[in-house]
């Protein structure tokens, strides 16, 4: 039998292997249970694909990233399956990987209700228990029209493919229709007959008795191809993991990530809100949550007048005329809000403080002695996102940035960005935040989104790429993330359970500082322009407030809890002693409150505990009459007869040492 030479891909090794002509990939894992398509020739594989001359074939692991999306794609097959084997009358959408799970979106007279999901999970079950073989094979346009008659969507996919537009057409419709040829994958019984077909450029898994665990997760409605012009249809997500432990570890992270959802401990704790009068994505702060957002605000000024910035202040709205000389408006204009009509001009809410503190530096002339020149501001802005992604206080439509600009020449710039990155990194800190990496955006080759040449990007990504590697954390490279005006350095940091923010950027700014004509008077008396290098720490005050809000599942630190000790009294004769109490810590700038209500001690301890107070002071008879309190610990620990200087010391060390109590 004719061979053919193939290079199999390990972790650490290559190895060239002779096999037989038409080996196909499954054959050269048979001794590897959790590979479960191959990457041939940098293209993922079904394991059945045929193997050429040549080949560089690497096995996918079930737990690896494309590992993952194959096995929760070929999930999303066994779901749409069952819908129709349940729901006959159901016309398909598009079903791709989404992260941590699937989706599929479905035309049906009547949105599924939770029993529906119960029957079509069952029904799912059964199908992979039947051991179904994922078959691919590839058809021309007038077949897959003819085969699929019975499915506008898909056709209308088919179409858009035809066109050259399939890529572009919606989340996950490339997974349905890939730009070259079409191909179709049949689910086949173990007799080989046809249980049921959906159009697919693949790879899957070999058979469903390959998914080891899934469940359905809820309903929602969505429109078709995201365009709320088209007809609304019902998507269905679900999850599927590599086992059931892993499925197991997921769902406890999703109980425990609505445990700490900012919105709801909002509400329980009367930090903020969102009232309709207002507007969507537009938050008010209670007095409780205002404490906290002082301390933030506190907190950050004090910190950039420490690293050498400068407090400015500019307005809420200005003419359009600045966002062009900036070049914002051709960028964003469609995430502002739409413009004023006033006294013949057009006036904007600010989406970005940048441009007014360009006409600060303008204000008057520069010189080199004075660089770098700091400035900073909270700048309230506003930007009009879209309905569907405002999301408490993580996604809103204003937003307040501890934003600042530092103008310097071009020399000075590496060092600048080390500073600021310093900063940064020190602050998330401060906070509690120690876990993150680096995310390195830069441009790729779209020639109509970026400004400025390509030695200016090139000098500028070097610039933020060393700064990067010596903080010695994970740089990720983000191609084609950059903003139209330079490249930017974003910390992305990992809360308590493990989730990603992005936080706070830095970044390099070569454009406006040319279209604003800034200049310093250099040392030799020449004129030049200098770099502007645009850094937020917090990134918006109001998403890093939730972010803390769920890190802290809203038991802060005492430094940043809004009360930071709860007076309880035993009985009523002993609420004077705790007000007494109270007064000396307030002088010592401790924020306590007593609880004088009439309920039983028990009761207000309780109490405490749910608006997670870090400490509490309890007072009977005994501590009256030892100048003591019981001093109680958020986590129920407690120890009697502390005499209140000694409660009041361990309370203020831990604020001024921002224990984690």
């Amino acid at each position: 039998m004719p061979e053919i030479q193939v290079t199999v891909v390990a972790a650490d090794s290559k190895a060239e292997r002779t096999v037989a002509t038409g080996t196909k990939a499954w054959e050269l894992f048979a001794d590897s249970p959790e590979v479960i398509a191959a990457r041939v020739d940098e293209v993922l594989r079904d394991l059945s694909h045929e193997l050429a001359d040549g080949s560089v074939v690497e096995g996918v692991a079930i737990d690896s990233a494309d590992g993952r999306d194959i096995l929760r794609h070929s999930t999303a097959h066994v779901l749409a399956q069952a819908v129709q084997d349940l729901f006959p009358d159901a016309r398909l959408g598009i079903g791709p990987p989404v992260e941590n799970g699937f989706y599929y979106d479905f035309d049906v007279e009547t949105p599924f209700v939770p029993e529906d999901l119960a029957r079509i999970e069952t029904r799912m079950r059964k199908i992979v228990k039947e051991g179904q073989k994922f078959s691919r094979r590839a058809v021309s346009d007038a077949e897959a029209l003819d085969e699929l008659a019975d499915e506008p969507y898909k056709i209308e996919l088919i179409g858009l493919k035809g066109s050259g537009h399939a890529e572009g057409a919606a989340e996950g419709a490339s997974v349905e229709v890939g730009a070259g040829e079409l191909t179709i994958y049949d689910n086949l019984d173990r007799r080989g007959e046809r249980a049921w077909k959906d159009l697919c450029r693949g790879p899957h898994l070999p058979t469903t008795k390959r998914i080891p665990a899934f469940k359905l997760m809820r309903s929602a409605a969505a429109y078709w191809r995201g365009d709320e012009k088209n007809k609304q249809l019902q998507r269905i997500y679900g999850t599927a993991w590599e086992s059931k432990e892993a499925l197991e570890e997921h769902l406890h992270r999703i109980e425990e990530a609505e445990r700490r959802d900012h919105r709801k401990l909002g509400r329980d704790l009367d930090l903020f809100s969102f009232p309709d009068e207002l507007g969507s994505g537009l938050a008010v702060f209670h007095p409780k949550g205002g404490v906290i957002k002082r301390v933030m605000e506190d907190y950050v000024r004090q910190r950039h007048i420490d690293e050498g910035f400068q407090y400015v202040g500019t307005p809420h709205i200005t003419k359009e005329g600045l966002f062009h000389t900036s070049g914002h408006l051709p960028y964003f204009e469609d995430t502002m809000f739409p413009p004023m009509e006033m006294e013949g001009a057009r006036y904007f809410l600010k989406a970005m403080n940048c441009p007014m503190h360009n006409l600060i530096y303008r204000s008057r002339g520069r010189s080199y002695r004075e660089l770098p020149l700091r400035l900073f501001e909270f700048g309230t802005v506003y930007r009009f996102e879209k309905s569907g992604v405002v999301h408490g206080l993580t996604r809103v439509r204003g937003l307040t940035q501890d934003d600042s600009h530092s103008y310097c020449m071009p020399e000075q710039a590496a060092d600048e960005v080390k500073h600021l990155l310093g900063f940064v990194l020190g602050l998330l800190r401060d906070f509690g935040l120690d876990d993150f990496y680096l995310e390195l955006s830069t441009k790729d080759e779209s020639k109509d989104k970026f400004m400025g040449s390509d030695e200016q990007w090139e000098s500028a990504t070097r610039i933020l790429e060393e700064a990067a590697a010596e903080t010695g954390l994970e740089l990720v490279p983000d191609p084609g993330g950059a903003a139209f005006y330079g490249p930017k350095i974003s910390v992305q940091a990992r809360d308590a359970i493990g989730r990603t923010w992005q936080m706070s950027t830095i970044q390099y700014d070569f454009n406006q500082p040319a279209g604003f004509d800034l200049e310093y008077q250099s040392a030799d008396g020449s004129r030049q322009q200098p770099v502007m290098i645009h850094s937020a720490k917090f990134g918006s005050l109001e998403r890093f407030y939730g972010v803390l809000v769920e890190h802290y599942a809203g038991a802060f630190p005492p430094w940043l809890a809004p009360v930071q000790v709860q007076g309880i009294p035993i009985a009523e004769r002993h609420n004077d002693y705790l007000y007494d109490v109270a007064k000396r810590l307030q002088a010592a700038g401790i924020r306590v409150e007593v609880d004088d209500s009439d309920d039983r001690m028990q009761k207000k301890i309780r109490n405490a505990q749910l608006q997670k107070v870090p400490f509490m002071l309890i007072a009977g008879d005994d501590d009256m009459a030892s100048g003591a309190v019981s001093f109680r610990y958020r986590d129920g620990h407690q120890e009697n007869g502390v005499p209140v200087e000694e409660a009041i010391a361990r309370v203020a060390e831990a604020i001024a040492t921002r224990a984690q109590v």
